[in-house]
């Protein structure tokens, strides 16, 4: 089942002076992780932001779960967010008065309802039952991001979009984060992983490599577990 169709998407900026993105198109399946690489100003976050209806293409569609995300207006794009998206930033947007559950809760309210068990069960998902009342400053950097995605899974979003989100980590707390989107991906959740680093692409089932806009290669990942990431050691 197809979950994303993407069909000649471009973006323009500073009145059409600068192409972000240039007719773009891609399908992705239902349950697949799919690495969007490339250097920096290659187009892969304007392309995420896209499809996870943060931003507004100049021309092009893009239809997520039946959903026309090109066509919404920011009313309906908010909605679209709430019910089928969740995102992962590099920066962790965690509010640092609040505890991990708390932070974890605040997506709740969106849909008017905060239930702090189900909270509690994302984080003990994501591994940090015995940190649900540790608040931000009292986390590492990878346990502040796996607070992060169980944030953007507490609505059990059908699309989960990440952008760089080991970025600001070091190589351990990398490997733990990375093991749980591993384990996402298992569970069937549907990826989309912004990354510039091929290690990280390589555990991905397809990636798709953009510069200037413009698609330049995509492909299968065919040796899947032998790019697997441990704690502690990088696998090329």
């Amino acid at each position: 089942m197809t979950l994303i169709v993407v069909r000649d998407l471009t973006k323009e900026y500073d009145g059409r002076k600068l192409r972000a993105l240039d007719r773009v198109s891609l399908d992705v399946a239902s349950g697949e992780w799919l690495a969007l690489m490339g250097p920096s100003g290659s187009g892969k976050t304007t392309l995420l932001n896209l499809i996870a209806g943060l931003d507004t293409p100049t021309s092009g569609t893009v239809v997520v779960d039946g959903a026309p995300v090109h066509a919404l207006d920011e009313a309906e794009r908010a909605r679209f967010r709430r019910d089928t998206v969740g995102v992962v930033f590099q920066h962790f947007h965690l509010i640092p008065y609040l505890t991990a559950v708390e932070n974890v809760m605040l997506a709740q309210y969106f849909h008017s309802l905060a239930d702090e068990a189900e909270a509690a069960d994302a984080l003990v998902r994501v591994g940090l039952g015995d940190r649900l009342h540790h608040r931000p400053p009292e986390l590492s950097g990878g346990e502040q991001q796996r607070v992060a995605i169980a944030r953007a899974l507490i609505n059990q979003p059908k699309l989960v979009v990440a952008d760089e989100p080991t970025g600001n980590l070091d190589a351990d707390n990398e490997a733990v984060v990375l093991e749980t989107f591993q384990k996402l991906h298992a569970q069937g959740h549907t990826i989309l992983l912004v990354t510039h680093d091929p290690r990280v692409g390589a555990l991905a089932d397809r990636r798709i490599s953009l510069d200037h806009g413009r698609i330049m290669s995509a492909g299968l990942e065919m040796d899947f577990d032998n790019a697997r990431w441990k704690r502690g050691e990088r696998q090329s």
